[in-house]
């Protein structure tokens, strides 16, 4: 479905972006357009491409101009720009606000407007019962998503949906190059909560969780991929094993904003999902404004299900979290550089 289209990637400069233009620039692909703020970041990225693919467009999803002038010919988006740092958002909501709810509208406006075929937006495991600002922003911008697509005609080739994801490891401002960091510097490793359980999911599982939702997403669906998960004490353990580290833990507590576990479906979306698998399927809640139908009549199949959460899916061991460490690029080359 990509051979001889134009892909764009907004926050194509990120670790999701570099992830997805390596997967895509030896395939049939046209052209992959990188849509950032980061000039610095681009010019770098060029330098070590060197390839015509590949076009780089300075601009913000805050401005609508500077992305619409970029979306003009594309036919794919994925839509990865924004403010991801819980304690920078908790400080700055509106900053939150400002890329994430109004940059995501503007991206969706655009897109329509361009005739894009497919605009998948990255969401995130905080979006569901949200209790800092960045999970909140990202919220907004799912339910953007599903409004959106309310409003698209029957007969427009643009299709908007949503992926949610928790965790990727080793993905810049996560705990794995934290925690490695510490450990090649000698230092204690921070612990928030000792039991706090993150999902493990890979940058390339992301991407693939993307390109299954290009292949078999309807009108403001919400994609999430099933993931394995550890504790944080786990996770700190398996990667003093794989370095060979007598440093300790402390124990700091838990940061602000910060949740015990991740949960990437509610009970509510459980009820109604849709099992495929080695991904769910939530489908877009399309009822209207007749509030009888809205507010006042349950589902009892709801009070039945439990959320998809950190703490109920399938828990790694330390022998297994090595496993699963060993296979990603970054902890391979931190170990031969150890």
């Amino acid at each position: 479905m990509f051979a001889d289209k134009v892909l764009m990637i907004t926050g194509g400069t990120g670790s999701f972006g570099n992830t997805v233009l390596n997967r895509f620039l030896d395939t049939a692909v046209k052209e992959i357009r990188i849509f950032s703020r980061d000039e610095k970041k681009q010019e770098d990225m060029r330098i070590l491409l060197s390839n015509d693919k590949v076009k780089f467009h300075i601009g913000d999803v805050r401005d609508y101009a500077s992305i619409s002038q970029a979306m003009v010919g594309v036919d794919y988006v994925f839509h990865a720009a924004a403010l991801k740092q819980v304690p920078s958002c908790e400080f700055f909501p509106m900053e939150a606000v400002k890329t994430n709810v109004i940059g995501t509208e503007n991206v969706l406006n655009a897109a329509i407007a361009a005739g894009v075929k497919r605009v998948v937006v990255l969401s995130t495991d905080k979006a569901v019962y949200p209790i800092n600002a960045m999970g909140i922003s990202k919220a907004m911008a799912e339910k953007l998503v599903i409004a959106k697509s309310r409003m698209i005609p029957t007969d427009s080739e643009t299709v908007i949906c949503s992926t949610r994801y928790g965790n990727v490891m080793a993905s810049r401002g996560s705990v794995i190059p934290l925690f490695v960091n510490q450990l090649k510097n000698g230092q204690q490793l921070t612990v928030t909560d000792p039991n706090m359980t993150r999902f493990l999911m890979s940058l390339e599982d992301s991407v693939d969780l993307v390109l299954h939702a290009f292949e078999h997403s309807k009108q403001g669906d919400v994609f999430v991929q099933k993931a394995p998960a550890s504790t944080v004490a786990d996770l700190a353990q398996a990667l003093k094993e794989l370095f060979a580290s007598e440093q300790s833990i402390k124990i700091i507590g838990t940061r602000h904003g910060e949740k015990l576990y991740e949960s990437l479906i509610s009970r509510e979306e459980m009820a109604k999902s849709e099992d495929m698998g080695r991904y769910y399927r939530i489908p877009a809640d399309n009822r209207d404004l007749n509030y009888e139908k809205y507010s006042s009549n349950g589902e009892k199949n709801v009070s039945l299900m439990d959320d998809y959460t950190s703490h109920n899916t399938t828990l790694l061991n330390v022998p297994q979290i090595k496993e699963l460490l060993l296979q990603l690029e970054y902890i391979q080359g931190e170990l031969q550089n150890k």
